[in-house]
């Protein structure tokens, strides 16, 4: 049966794009974590943490401890933002850096590195979560860049900045066999996409930005069967209601709809020794193909996770066509984890250009 669902996904049809954008389809994820993206980003059975209200809110039942986390933050930075942010003289590494953190400083630096994409994504979410219950704040914001290589080609880059507040929740059945979660968030998005000539300066006021806001709600389910290797099936949908941003007063248009997408997974988790477990598993992105042009390969994701004395972990995946791995740290007081993963940066494309991205998540509380 695997194999047949993977022959599909193989033979799946996809399409071009030329102008940069977000990657949506393989992270429809508000935010994201170093967690699952080690995992590739198959996330949606195991989540067991505040990261629930991103992946999967029925994943609130199975939170084992209550947090109050104030610095849960998450930062990410690409090979190609690490190649013109810290490249060149010793000397100029500061000065780059610096530049590397705005579009217009950027453009200086990508004019003199055609074919890099530059990426960086900024989150924070401070959050009081217990079993059943989550209630935080979403920050986060993403800046993609790229200049290519070909005759005439145009300085391309994105922006989008989301923020809003949220609370989940979730009930469990027949001794937590069937979890139910919901998460509510009055997110507001400021995004733009453009591409402009390579040596016209970058000069961005607020109007030029699409700016707007909305109710959205996510759904999920999580059916674990209570045998051996525990196996879990999960479906997620995305932007529930079907909801669109209201533009903001001056706004040129609303900001990129949340498609109303579907995820799914299945995963086991066998017990390898006393205080040692090893969890498979399985998503595919965006059952029903709201984004349009990305084939089913890409949407594929897995994910193992060894864990150790629930303190210590070890991850590994495949998502978006690459390769991912991260290494973790828990206690009550404190999450570390570091990850690398990678995405496709072409639109039309399996394995087409590698994109690899470097992440630190941290979160300290009570």
């Amino acid at each position: 049966m695997l194999v047949f669902i993977i022959l599909i996904l193989v033979l799946a049809p996809f399409e071009a794009f030329s102008l940069i954008r977000m990657e949506d389809a393989v992270v429809p994820e508000l935010a994201v974590s170093g967690r699952a993206m080690a995992m590739g980003n198959a996330f949606i059975c195991k989540v067991d943490d505040a990261t629930s209200i991103l992946y999967n809110p029925a994943g609130l039942g199975t939170v084992r401890n209550t947090h109050l986390h104030m610095s849960n933050f998450y930062l990410e930075a690409n090979k190609g933002w690490l190649n013109v942010g810290t490249g060149g003289k010793a000397s100029e590494g500061f000065s780059n850096f610096a530049k590397s953190l705005d579009l217009e400083g950027i453009r200086t630096l990508v004019k003199d590195h055609p074919g890099e994409m530059v990426n960086s994504r900024f989150s924070i979410m401070p959050n009081f979560t217990t079993r059943h219950f989550s209630i935080g704040y979403l920050y986060s914001n993403q800046v993609r860049a790229t200049y290519g290589k070909e005759e005439g080609a145009l300085y391309e880059y994105a922006e989008r900045l989301d923020h809003g507040p949220y609370v989940g929740m979730n009930m469990s059945f027949w001794g937590g066999v069937l979890k139910l979660g919901a998460t509510g968030i009055f997110l507001t998005r400021k995004e733009l996409i453009d591409e402009q000539p390579i040596d016209q300066e970058v000069i961005l006021s607020s109007d030029q930005y699409n700016q707007g806001s909305a109710f959205m709600l996510d759904t999920g389910m999580k059916f674990t069967i209570p045998m051996e290797m525990l196996p879990t099936f999960a479906v997620v949908m995305h932007n529930t209601m079907g909801k669109n941003f209201a533009a903001k007063q001056g706004s040129p248009d609303n900001p990129t709809k949340i498609a109303r997408s579907i995820s799914t997974g299945f995963s086991l988790t066998p017990q390898i020794g006393p205080t040692a477990r090893i969890h498979f598993e399985f998503n595919f992105k965006d059952v029903s193909h709201q984004y349009q042009g990305v084939s089913g390969q890409r949407r594929s994701t897995f994910g193992i996770e060894i864990d150790m004395w629930r303190a210590i972990f070890v991850r590994f995946g495949f998502g978006d066509g690459y390769g991912s791995a991260g290494l973790g740290l828990k206690s009550q007081r404190l999450e570390l984890d570091l990850t690398t993963y990678a995405v496709d940066s072409t639109s039309s494309e399996f394995r087409g250009v590698e994109d690899r991205r470097f992440v630190f998540a941290f979160s300290s509380g009570f």
